[in-house]
């Protein structure tokens, strides 16, 4: 479902952008924080979105150069955990492991808006918008010491496997924007994190008999989702009246 996501953000994205055949340019400069809530998707929380979600936070920059089209740079913090003793599957309550990790999220991306925004313009007040770029992000996960002792016991212990602690993701994402006034807008968005390891959890680590505690098929997921509040910083160049731009 997150993959044909992706492709139809990605193919609607490029097509409006051909699509476009007035131009709307023009120079904007917001600074923004961010907040909101973050959660997992992987081996301990397979398909429950917005599950055991936890506290995010963030700042970012955004630069405009046309109504439909701006430039986003940002860091967010949070934690995201997982629990199988809240699942309802046999396996996993057997399993019963529990994880913890500490995420500190950089991403720059590009977004489109549906229909023309402006802060401070009264004619282009609000818009839904697409968006979508490359992140990084530094993760630090720690595995509870009391759950998933029995298992362990019976499989012989866990097998360990070092990989980077640092790591690029794909940020993509879907949200609508709002003006407050001449230098103020307020957004809400959900934004999934693509990334390219099973090991957030920690849990696709073999037992020592050879028996898999995850699905090593499958990558793990982390999700991003809250509201925004953005300060128009002064103009960097004054607009010219009576040229179609305002």
């Amino acid at each position: 479902m997150l993959k044909k996501l992706i492709s139809y953000l990605f193919c609607l994205f490029i097509f409006s952008g051909f699509a476009q055949t007035k131009k709307r340019n023009f120079r904007q400069r917001e600074i923004g924080v961010f907040a909101g809530g973050a959660y997992y998707i992987g081996d301990l929380n397979p398909r429950g979105h917005f599950a055991l979600s936890q506290k995010a936070f963030g700042a970012f920059y955004r630069y405009s150069t046309h109504y439909r089209y701006a430039f986003r740079f940002g860091f967010n913090s949070t934690y995201v955990v997982g629990d199988d003793s809240k699942s309802i599957e046999l396996d996993q309550l057997e399993r019963n492991l529990y994880f913890k990790s500490k995420i500190y999220d950089f991403n720059a991306i590009a977004e489109f808006n549906f229909v023309d925004y402006r802060i401070g313009n009264n004619k282009h007040p609000f818009t839904m918008f697409i968006f979508g770029g490359l992140g990084s992000y530094f993760f630090n996960t720690k595995l509870s010491q009391e759950q998933g002792l029995q298992s362990e016991k019976i499989h012989g212990g866990v097998s360990t496997k070092k990989h980077p602690l640092l790591q690029i993701n794909m940020p993509f994402g879907v949200g609508f924007k709002l003006n407050i006034g001449k230098k103020f807008g307020i957004s809400l968005e959900w934004s999934p994190r693509k990334l390219f390891t099973d090991y957030l959890d920690e849990v696709s680590l073999e037992y020592n008999d050879g028996y898999m505690r995850g699905n090593p098929r499958t990558k793990d997921w982390y999700f991003l989702y809250g509201g925004t509040l953005t300060f128009k910083l002064p103009d960097i160049k004054k607009p010219c009246h009576g040229n179609g731009f305002e």
